[in-house]
C-alpha cells in the first residue's frame, strides 16, 4: 500500500510545518498588536478560511449543481439572519436533503 519509512518522513515534515506555522507568529510578534488595519485582517481570517473551504465542498458533495446552489443560499441566509455556526450546518444539511429528494423525485 504505502512505504512505512515515506510515511514517517512525510508526517515528521507535516507535524514540523504545522508547529511552526503556530510558533512563528508567538515569536514574531511578541507585543500587542496595535495597527487596527492588520487587527481587522486577523479577526477575519478564521471566516474567510472556513468559506474557502465550505464553498467548493457544498458544490461538490451534492449530486447536482442546483442543490448546491440552494446549499450555499441557505447557508448565506441562515447565517445572515444570526444563526449560530451549528444551525447553519444543521440548516443547511437539512435544505439539502430536501432538495436532493425533490430532485429525485422529479427525475422519476
Amino acid at each position: 500500500m504505502f512505504k512505512t519509512p515515506n510515511f514517517f518522513i512525510y508526517l515528521a515534515v507535516m507535524v514540523l510545518i504545522t508547529y511552526l506555522l503556530r510558533l512563528l507568529p508567538m515569536l514574531i510578534f511578541k507585543k500587542k498588536i496595535r495597527n487596527k488595519f492588520i487587527r481587522s485582517v486577523l479577526y477575519y481570517v478564521p471566516y474567510s478560511v472556513l468559506t474557502v473551504m465550505a464553498i467548493p465542498a457544498m458544490f461538490f458533495a451534492t449530486s447536482h449543481v442546483a442543490t448546491g446552489v440552494v446549499a450555499v443560499i441557505a447557508a448565506v441566509a441562515l447565517a445572515y439572519s444570526g444563526r449560530s455556526l451549528i444551525m447553519v450546518a444543521a440548516g443547511t444539511a437539512t435544505v439539502v436533503f430536501i432538495a436532493e429528494l425533490i430532485l429525485l423525485l422529479l427525475q422519476l
